[in-house]
């Protein structure tokens, strides 16, 4: 990644914030400082979880979705970013919400895709997937 790009950041990597892995919600704050890309996908999973799994309160959610959009470029979920997602699915067997993040990181001209979730070190259309918690 050189120092003009800023990283494209997954659902996964915000959502350490809220971690009691203290190691791994600092790694994620401070990834988060240096700012990055994230798509309206990463803001509507942050959020499902946020509510579903975490029992958070909107109030709460809404504050951590604001601090997320403060830090990053947000770019939108569109027909083109859907056919896009569509289309690595089918070759990458990614699931649907994954290829919507790949497809949105790679139309925004992201280098890197910061991921625990996906295959550390693999290249998509030239996108390089990385787990920024791995040593």
């Amino acid at each position: 990644m050189n120092a003009v790009s800023k990283p494209f950041i997954d659902s996964n990597v915000v959502l350490y914030l809220l971690s009691g892995d203290a190691e791994k919600a600092d790694r994620a704050e401070a990834l988060l400082q240096l700012g990055g890309m994230i798509s309206v996908q990463v803001l509507n999973e942050v959020a499902s979880v946020c509510r579903r799994k975490l029992k958070m309160q909107w109030v709460e959610v809404q504050a951590l979705l604001l601090a997320v959009k403060s830090a990053c470029d947000v770019f939108p979920l569109t027909l083109a970013s859907h056919e896009r997602a569509i289309e690595l699915a089918k070759r990458f067997q990614f699931s649907l919400y994954d290829a919507h993040i790949v497809a949105s990181a790679l139309m925004a001209g992201a280098e890197v895709l910061l991921s625990e979730d996906m295959q550390s070190g693999m290249l998509v259309d030239g996108l390089l997937i990385r787990n920024p918690f791995q040593s």
